[in-house]
């Protein structure tokens, strides 16, 4: 059934999901935008600006709304180029006039602290600056906002949650130019959010129910706030870390989240996968005990099944499961 005839609305609108396209067996883009109109999937992520599921959105499917990302190697060159930054906006958004284009994503999760990663990150929003230089000229300044998307591998320290502070080693030389540029163009701080990877890295200490969103009592205290779950924890460790950055005022956007459903460790099963992504939806409606009542726009992985990942990224990709009470055509889920 579509997510709005069961449970509230106003949590769904905060509901996206991100489509992935490494397969040779993927269905065509029009498929799966009737599949997201059926279940009221109104904001998709796009790790690339794919011309055809572009195409497909030319069509009468504007009522979705779409993050759309720089792939990571092309960052270096257009942060020392601003002509291929214009080339990029012409190429990939405005050719594509009646796409609703929410927010471009200069990257995923690049840090400096990465092996396969850290030869790009001092690109990274010089980059940022160049495509929005770009959106300026175009008069898409309001419409269009650009960010990153990082990883919550970039704190140093998230426990509890109001010491979220972002690791020193990286903070002026990487985080510091990254939250100045979103602060002075009112953009938002795109993040994965994942509770599975925190919970199977400690689960000594962390409870499956607190990491599911079934915790019926407060597991964790942290002054005046209160956590019975461990999302709530890592998107305020972020917001707490923001504000020590400078950034008090950013808005969070979770560009990814989920729960593996197979080939995982503890707590791995398709039922906990149902568990987590339902939960989820109805939480994210109502904001985090330190931004009660501000709503978490997030989006879940996968939307479909990438069959050309690694085998290592698979059981970390692919097998996260999107909501399963979706009526959704068994080809289209995840396998």
């Amino acid at each position: 059934m579509p997510w709005t005839n069961s449970q509230n609305a106003a949590n769904y609108a905060q509901i996206g999901a991100c489509y992935g396209t490494l397969g040779n067996n993927l269905p065509p883009p029009t498929e799966v935008f009737a599949l997201c109109n059926k279940n009221n999937i109104r904001q998709i992520r796009l790790y690339n600006p794919n011309p055809s599921i572009l195409t497909a959105l030319q069509g009468d499917i504007n009522n979705i709304s779409i993050i759309v990302g720089v792939a990571n190697e092309d960052i270096p060159g257009i942060a020392q180029n601003a002509l291929l930054a214009k080339s990029w906006v012409q190429n990939n958004i405005l050719k594509y006039k009646n796409v609703n284009f929410r927010y471009i994503s200069v990257g995923n999760e690049i840090s400096p602290l990465d092996n396969k990663t850290a030869n790009i990150a001092p690109s990274v929003a010089p980059a940022m600056q160049n495509i929005y230089n770009a959106i300026l000229e175009t008069g898409l300044r309001t419409k269009v906002k650009v960010s990153t998307v990082l990883s919550l591998g970039i704190l140093g320290q998230s426990y509890p949650p109001s010491a979220g502070v972002f690791k020193s080693e990286i903070q002026s030389s990487f985080i510091d130019p990254i939250v100045k540029f979103l602060v002075e163009t009112q953009s938002p701080f795109l993040v994965n959010v994942y509770p599975y990877l925190t919970y199977i890295g400690n689960t000594n200490d962390i409870r499956l129910d607190y990491a599911l969103f079934r915790s019926r009592s407060v597991v964790v205290r942290d002054g005046v706030y209160d956590y019975n779950n461990l999302f709530d924890a890592m998107v305020d460790a972020t917001y707490a870390a923001l504000e020590k950055a400078g950034g008090a005022n950013l808005e969070i956007v979770v560009s990814e989240t989920g729960w593996v459903g197979r080939w995982g460790t503890d707590g791995t099963s398709v039922e906990n996968a149902r568990i987590y992504n339902s939960n989820l939806v109805k939480s994210v409606g109502k904001g985090t005990p330190r931004k009660p009542g501000k709503a978490i726009e997030t989006y879940i992985f996968d939307l479909i099944d990438e069959n050309q990942k690694a085998l290592n990224l698979r059981s970390i990709g692919d097998y996260f499961m999107l909501i399963n009470s979706l009526n959704i055509p068994s080809h289209l889920l995840v396998k």
